[in-house]
């Protein structure tokens, strides 16, 4: 169709447009008034109605282009396979419009131990320190216009208009410090937060393109994306969604939640064009999914899936907006771009070659023509080998070839096994191993296998045991059955050796016999021994080995009629004759060094000088050098080889290229080596493949714009050197040659040249461009099919079906002259060397097979071949296909290019979240600072996202010359992903870009609106399940001491009735009994203690005491004391000595908030506070009245104290949540009576029993337990202070075990310290006979969800020691309640359920199978404790929830606490905590929230009173919990994830800080290895859980802190984070 020409628009009437589409998208305006106003503007310019619609198809407009740039030329260290001006100008030019547009992108920090600079520019941003305000990138000579900016154009800054007043209170705190993490994640907060909320400007450029095959013009879109470095492809991600996971924009108050976003930026009136937002969406909202879980579009299919799913629905269909489960996280499905450029040519046919020319004197086989010149011409050179210096060192004749060649065939067949069994028959396969500078053994070595019939396998000299690929080597050698290898003497006695001498067996290798090839080491054959030489038959002539993209190795083999057809082929097509010199710089034992130094060369007897590779890299003008003195007609080079030519030829001037009539430039099918120069010339009337016009020539580049091979010519045309001379070719190990440019005599006829847009090549479509575009690809043809072949372009995946005359696709070849199989791999063979080609009617295009090349590109007018590309280098991402050697051109084309070392960059994909992502890893040179490896890595996010279109996952710097190599010198691509993903690139700098680059993240929650009570009850009926209540047995009146409502009576009674019973013993860190307390003795200390405080302290009833004492009897004591005194006690952990001050803060906290009238402690601890570096730390002249109770008055209270009332106070429960708030409990007396109760009924506690206790004894269960149950149950307490265990890990077991102790109590911290301090011990105790098979419970105490690692490890650890695993159980409590549930000794053993990790984010349970995707494993938190009520609410609407549901715990219990002791005045919090109700159902009962989540299940069990057992599992806090995307996440998941990631991490911590998620991870290792982590951690996170990770700090081991019962203070850690107080190794902020 015709395209409508429109009139130009102003640029005014154009900037108003998009400003107008920009209101549209962003639902400022309605559709109406989008149309309304955009008609009123171009009224003036479109005076006909019926033009409207023209507008969609406007003038071309293309951005200026780029300036020219100086560059000096390097010293030629650069891998110039990738090089080019044109690429160059075009990154240039890119990064250029970047300038404008800045956001600052916090820069990572790293500890100063890494940093070889430890000035701070290298840790401050510039324009945030005056030192660096206008730095830049390199210097000012090398600078050019594409270079001069200053250096604040790498960073991120807040836009101009946005003063204070918008900043907001994130502001001041976000850049309160310049260093390390706080300054710079607060840069990346705001940075990220603004970035996601302003819109880029995305200016759509309609340019006319020009199809290779069709006269017609196609308007096709090309969106350039204006915006910063701050995400660098913000075009493909919502607005939101990324920077913050997707969830709501929650924040802390204290980083202010009051903050105002900045407004949409406005239009550019520099960029033209039509404004338009290209957000993807970011959730499922427009599709569904078959029952298979295939994803369907259409309103067919969603009319169908209706059907299905009413078929499915049960016959009570429960609620649908109650029931919905809506846990379903599908990752997001990539959907087709309706604007994608789409093939439209004919479908291509298949191209034949010239006929394969018949000469008369052409030898059968390649042996009858190394016999006819070896008796012909025996002096005659055939190989010419250059030492280092590039001296000849040996000159072969084809004599010497000819009789060393029988000798060694003899010696082959004959010396190797015995006459009757010989090693070697032909057929048999034998590796050839020789140095890369050993040319003439190669050769004999290869004639010689040759003529004894067997088939030599080439393959790479093993330099150590664990070489790159070398293991792979082995198994192809295994795999093709090879027992022999053949070598040189140099290289045998090179090759590493064992301490006796032999050759040791190297990793992954067979078992091999190495057979050195000298004549002097082989035996004469016999006069009438003479070889068999045959015709060329479909024998195997050899194997040459293919290293895959994943590393393996395959060996293709080639019959000798191949080899033979493959040498005539190339002798026709390269015009090759006798005698003829040839100069080859490529590697002789492979591809096409090969095919014609060694073989093609021989079949035309001609003179081969062989260039080492070591020669070149200490002399590149070498081979120019042997061209000029031995005037050879052809060279076989690389475009690297002619780039240092280009470096060096200053140096030298008496050198002539007049005689090459042709440069084979081998790696000519790499299509960043070439770009245009001259006028698109591409005419062809006649084409067979189309019926087109010819193609329209494009205008001519900027003067300067030139390729490798054109600045070679450039340069080396005064030396004689002519355009048609250079000949590049195509070529595969499976097809051989696949087209190559015949050298002509004729230069007027230009090579056919095209420019692609990027974009279509990215599907597979090929479009003609300007090169005033930045993001298009030159490429230039590799010449015609070869000789006798026949050649189609198939797609690559599926059914080879041909492609279209304007498609991309893979070429396959017909011919006598390609590869036959992958030796042993039938199946790959199958899939590569024998395709059938299929056209679109469905017709075989031939009825002989087709070998895939693992080439892309297409055939163009005339029978040319372009190539753009390779599978092995092909990435897909999201749809889109990319080249990995054109992402390495662009990145090294990124100034400064000196910051690469030797241009050495490793570009790989890696599969997250169900897509491929790219890999970047470059080597820096060893000179680079921080900044310059920042500034670079941002540049080339830039120039990869501008000129391709894709984000970059993970950008690597690692030190020069550590990334493996290949025998060559080039990156061994496998090996560094290998290393990658294992984590052992050891990067100096890593940039990591999920927020950029994945965008298939599942939908966002979406809140649910609030359902009604009605709803919720008759949906919980009509779907079966029941509200999620439970309880415990009811608390019975029946013993002695229950009369008792005091705990003090209690003791005064036991010390009547049993005052020789011991209550407590103390055990020392060696296990002897240090002191113990009988009822007697602890009421005669009491009442002395209670003197104390009475004469000394003159206190009133009632007054608070705190104890500060270390773990022991005189804490109990001291804690009975008070309550004979009237006293409220309150128990303090003494600050630690070796730590003063950071732990007396707290100590003082407690005392003032719990307004203490006085402090009882020891003479010692009393000491300690008067200490000067306590001193220094709190202000001592604010403590109450300290009593050293060490020294007790030997007289009694006049009477002890009787409390009037149960419900007075009898202790305050002080203690710092995981979360770090301070909080007191008040405890009743009814409440301690009745705690003391219920854990006596659930243990089973009597006087007769002794339970051992670790804990300490300072809040909660461990409180109780120490103090208190005792007295009440008269039980023994055997009490380890855990603080022992550091200096005796065994001292706790041990005890259990030598007093055959059946019930004791830990905590998390003791289990984590026996298991890692007695893991290697356990035969050692054993042997001191440590016996654990009377533990009856080993329960831990704790305030968190079970960590079934650590107790099913620990349970393993010592089962050989007699636990019993189902000993081992938890017990739960919290602030409201301390001990809600406990498993005690009776009852079912504790069960472990698997839930769906996915539904708990949603706050919903399902059961699912052990080992099922996304299970979580749960363990009961142990037995409801009697007298005790659960039920599971809302924690948002307190309405009781089915226990399907997770929702908040509530408890009812005589021994809740009575409510927080503040002296503030908190009622609102207290009453909302302590005394809630429920919104509908059961409104009467008054129940306290504990703040964590769970689940409650009716298990199969049964507990004593014979009713099924209701089992309580705790998920997490609900303080910690995460909201993030609009789900609620629990750290303790993430954090598994994380640990899982690498050895290495031994303990890590999460934390959500505005929208980011913050991982901090403890580093056992070295400082090197810690950049291993940042992306495997990011990569484990996404993989698992869907989210994005904002910042990984790498600490050192000890920074998480852990509080006295082993949970984490992530709230600790996230203030010392914030406060730049870790000392980090490093902090990553992804961007």
């Amino acid at each position: 169709m015709a395209e409508r020409e429109a009139s130009p628009l102003p640029l005014e009437v154009r900037a108003r447009l998009a400003e107008l589409e920009l209101e549209l998208s962003e639902g400022d305006i309605t559709q109406k008034g989008y149309e309304k106003k955009r008609s009123k503007l171009i009224r003036a310019y479109f005076p006909h109605p019926g033009g409207m619609e023209g507008m969609s198809h406007r003038p071309p407009f293309a951005p200026p282009s780029a300036a020219r740039f100086h560059r000096r030329r390097s010293s030629g260290t650069r891998d110039e396979r990738y090089r080019s001006d044109v690429h160059s100008e075009a990154v240039q030019a890119v990064l250029a419009r970047h300038v404008e547009s800045n956001v600052a992108v916090p820069m990572p920090s790293k500890r100063r131990s890494l940093v070889v600079q430890t000035s701070m520019d290298a840790y401050t941003p510039p324009g945030l320190s005056p030192l660096c305000s206008d730095s830049s990138s390199g210097s000012e000579e090398e600078a050019g216009p594409g270079n001069d900016m200053p250096g604040m154009e790498h960073w991120m800054t807040r836009p101009a208009h946005l003063g204070p007043a918008h900043l907001g209170s994130t502001s001041s705190s976000s850049s309160s410090t310049q260093s390390g993490g706080s300054g710079n994640a607060g840069r990346l907060a705001d940075s990220l937060a603004h970035t996601h909320l302003s819109h880029p400007h995305l200016a759509h450029a309609h340019l006319t393109h020009t199809h290779l095959t069709q006269s017609h013009h196609v308007s096709a879109h090309h969106s350039q994306t204006h915006h910063g470095i701050g995400h660098l492809s913000l075009k493909r991600k919502a607005a939101l969604g990324m920077a913050e996971n997707g969830g709501s924009l929650r924040r802390s108050c204290e980083f202010g939640s009051d903050m105002l976003w900045p407004p949409p930026l406005e239009s550019d009136e520099r960029h033209i064009g039509t404004i338009a937002r290209n957000t993807q969406k970011y959730g499922n909202a427009e599709r569904m999914e078959t029952g298979d879980g295939v994803p369907v579009s259409s309103r067919v299919s969603a009319k169908i899936q209706q059907l299905v799913n009413t078929l499915k629905m049960p016959r009570r269909p429960p609620l649908r907006e109650f029931f919905v489960d809506d846990f379903e996280e599908l990752l997001e499905v990539q959907q087709p771009d309706p604007k994608q450029p789409r093939p439209e040519g004919a479908e291509m046919l298949a191209v034949s070659g010239e006929a394969l020319g018949v000469v008369t004197n052409w030898p059968p086989s390649l042996e009858a023509a190394l016999q006819r010149w070896g008796t012909i011409s025996p002096k005659a050179p055939c190989l010419t080998s250059l030492d280092t210096t590039g001296k000849p060192l040996y000159v072969l004749t084809y004599g010497k070839l000819w009789s060393r060649s029988i000798k060694l065939a003899y010696n082959i067949l004959h010396k190797l096994g015995s006459k009757q069994e010989p090693m070697l028959r032909p057929g048999d396969r034998v590796a050839l191993v020789f140095p890369n500078n050993d040319p003439v053994a190669f050769m004999v070595a290869f004639y010689g296998c040759l003529l004894a019939e067997v088939v030599p396998v080439p393959i790479e000299v093993p330099l150590t045991r664990k070489d790159a690929g070398s293991q792979q080597i082995g198994f192809l050698l295994g795999s093709c059955g090879v027992t022999v290898a053949l070598t040189s003497d140099a290289c045998h006695k090179g090759l590493p050796k064992s301490a006796t001498g032999e050759i040791p067996q190297f990793r992954g290798w067979p078992k091999l016999l190495w057979f050195v090839t000298e004549s002097k080491h082989l035996s004469k054959p016999p006069r009438d021994w003479f070889p068999h030489i045959k015709d060329a038959n479909s024998d195997t002539a050899y194997i040459e080995y293919k290293t895959c993209k994943d590393g393996s190795v395959l060996g293709v083999t080639v019959m000798r009629i191949a080899l033979l057809t493959h040498c005539q082929s190339l002798t026709q097509s390269c015009g090759y004759t006798e005698a003829e010199t040839i100069v080859n710089v490529l590697d002789f034992k492979k591809d096409v060094g090969l095919w014609h130094g060694i073989l093609t060369s021989v079949m035309n007897m001609m003179h081969v000088i062989s260039v080492p590779y070591s020669l070149m890299k200490v002399n590149p003008l070498s081979w120019i050098q042997k061209v000029y003195h031995f005037k050879a007609k052809v060279a076989c080079v690389k475009s690297r080889d002619m780039h240092w030519a280009l470096v060096a030829h200053r140096e030298q001037k008496d050198i002539s290229l007049s005689s090459l009539r042709m440069l084979l430039v081998a790696d000519g099918s790499n299509p960043c080596n070439y770009h245009s120069t001259s006028h698109l010339n591409l005419s062809c009337p006649s084409h067979p493949l189309c019926s087109c016009p010819p193609f329209i020539p494009l205008s001519s580049p900027p003067p300067g714009s030139i390729s490798s091979c054109d600045a070679f010519l450039n340069v080396f045309q005064s030396k004689g050197l002519r355009s048609e001379v250079i000949c590049p070719c195509a070529s595969s190990p499976e097809a051989l040659t696949v087209a190559i440019r015949r050298p002509v005599e004729d230069s007027s006829q230009p090579p056919g040249r095209g420019v692609l847009s990027m974009q279509g090549l990215s599907y597979s479509v090929v479009r003609v461009d300007t090169e005033e575009r930045l993001s298009v690809l030159t490429v230039q043809d590799v010449g015609t099919v070869m000789p006798g072949a026949v050649v189609c372009v198939v797609k690559p995946e599926g059914v080879p079906l041909l492609c279209k005359t304007d498609e991309i696709g893979e070429l396959c070849v017909c011919s006598v002259a390609t590869g036959t199989s992958y030796y042993g791999l039938t199946g790959m063979t199958k899939n590569t060397f024998e395709v059938f080609p299929v056209a679109s009617g469905g017709g075989l295009v031939s009825e002989y097979a087709f070998v895939r090349t693992g080439l892309l590109g297409f055939v163009g007018p005339g029978g040319l071949v372009f190539i753009s590309g390779k599978m092995d280098g092909l990435i897909m991402v999201s749809g889109r296909r990319h080249n990995a050697d054109d992402i390495v051109a662009t990145a090294l084309a990124v100034e400064p290019m000196k910051f690469v070392y030797r241009g050495r960059i490793a570009v790989f994909c890696v599969t997250v979240l169900r897509d491929e992502r790219i890999v970047v890893v470059a080597e820096q040179r060893p000179d680079s600072t921080e900044e310059d490896s920042f500034q670079w890595m941002s540049r080339v996010l830039q120039a990869i996202d501008s000129i391709h279109g894709v984000g970059v996952f993970c950008l690597g710097l690692v030190p020069a010359n550590t990334l493996p190599k290949t025998p060559l010198g080039g990156i061994h691509l496998s090996e560094t992903k290998q290393l990658y993903l294992e984590g052992g690139l050891h990067p100096c700098n890593v940039l990591m870009c999920p927020h950029t680059c994945v965008t298939n993240l599942p939908k966002p929650r979406q809140k649910q609106p609030e359902i009604g009570p009605a709803s919720v009850m008759v949906g919980n009926l009509v779907s079966g399940k029941r509200i999620a209540m439970a309880s415990g047995r009811d608390l019975g009146q029946t013993d002695d001491n229950d009369q008792f409502l005091f705990l003090s009576e209690v003791l005064q009674w036991r010390s009547q009735t049993t005052p020789d019973h011991i209550l407590y013993t103390l055990l020392s860190s060696r296990g002897l009994v240090s002191s113990s307390l009988t009822c007697l003795q602890l009421h005669k200390r009491a009442e002395r203690v209670a003197a104390l405080l009475l004469e000394r302290g003159g206190l009133q009833e009632g007054d608070h005491i705190a104890l500060v004492y270390p773990p022991g009897i005189d804490l109990i004591a001291a804690f009975y004391g008070c309550l004979y005194a009237g006293c409220v006690p309150i128990t303090v952990r003494p600050p630690h000595p070796q730590n003063i001050s950071t732990t007396l803060p707290t100590v003082k906290m407690i005392v003032e908030v719990s307004r203490s009238a006085c402090v009882m402690t020891t003479a010692v601890i009393c000491k300690l506070l008067r200490s000067k570096e306590a001193v220094a730390t709190v202000d001592i002249r604010n403590w109450p009245p300290v009593l050293d109770t060490d020294d007790l008055p030997k007289k009694k209270p006049p009477a002890l104290y009787k409390p009037c009332n149960p419900d007075a106070l009898a202790y305050l429960d002080f203690s710092v949540s995981t979360t770090g708030m301070l909080a007191g409990v008040q405890m009743s007396h009814n409440a301690v009576g009745a705690f003391c109760r219920s854990v006596k009924l659930q243990c089973e506690l009597y006087p007769s029993r002794e339970v051992a206790i670790c804990l300490d004894p300072y809040c909660g269960l461990g409180f109780v337990l120490w103090c208190l149950c005792s007295v009440y149950s008269g039980h023994q307490s055997i009490l380890i202070p855990p603080v022992e265990l550091e200096s005796n890990p065994a001292l706790w077991l041990l005890a259990v075990s030598q007093l055959r102790v059946r019930d004791t109590f830990c905590s998390y911290s003791v289990m984590e310290l026996c298991t890692k301090g007695l893991g290697l011990q356990t035969e050692a105790l054993k042997a001191r006979g440590l016996d654990l098979s009377r533990v009856r419970a080993c329960v831990v105490v704790a305030e968190e969800r079970p960590r079934m690692s650590l107790t099913h490890s620990f349970s393993k650890l010592f089962k050989d020691l007699g636990l019993h695993p189902r000993s081992v159980s938890t017990a739960f409590g919290c602030r409201v309640n301390l001990a809600i549930c406990l498993q005690g000794t009776s009852g079912p053993d504790p069960t472990t359920v698997y839930v769906d990790m996915r539904a708990l984010r949603h706050d919903r349970v399902r059961l699912v199978e052990r080992g099922s995707p996304h299970s979580l494993p749960l363990m009961e938190s142990g037995k409801i404790l009697p007298g005790v009520r659960i039920i599971i609410a809302n924690p948002e609407t307190k309405g009781p929830l089915g226990d399907s549901h997770l929702g908040e715990i509530w408890v009812h219990s005589a021994h809740n606490g009575s409510g927080y002791y503040s002296g503030y005045g908190e009622e609102v919090l207290q009453s909302d905590h302590f005394t809630s109700r429920l919104s509908f159902g059961d409104t009467s009962t008054v129940w306290a929230r504990t703040g964590y989540l769970g689940f409650l299940r009716r298990t199969e069990l049964t507990d004593a009173s014979g009713e099924r057992h209701d089992a309580l599992y705790v998920v997490g806090a609900l303080e910690e919990a995460m909201e993030l995307r609009g789900m609620r996440y629990h750290p303790i998941d993430i954090e598994t994830s994380v640990i899982r990631t690498h050895k290495n991490i031994m303990e890590c911590a999460v934390f959500p800080w505005t929208n980011l998620l913050v991982v901090v991870i403890e580093l056992e290792g070295s400082e090197q290895e810690a950049l291993d982590l940042v992306p495997m951690v990011t990569k484990a996170v996404l993989e698992e859980h869907y989210l994005i990770v904002g910042v990984v700090v790498v600490t050192d081991i000890g920074v998480i802190p852990i509080n006295s019962r082993g949970e984490k203070q992530r709230m600790h850690l996230r203030d010392g984070f914030l406060q730049d107080q870790l000392d980090p190794i490093y902090v990553a902020y992804n961007m």
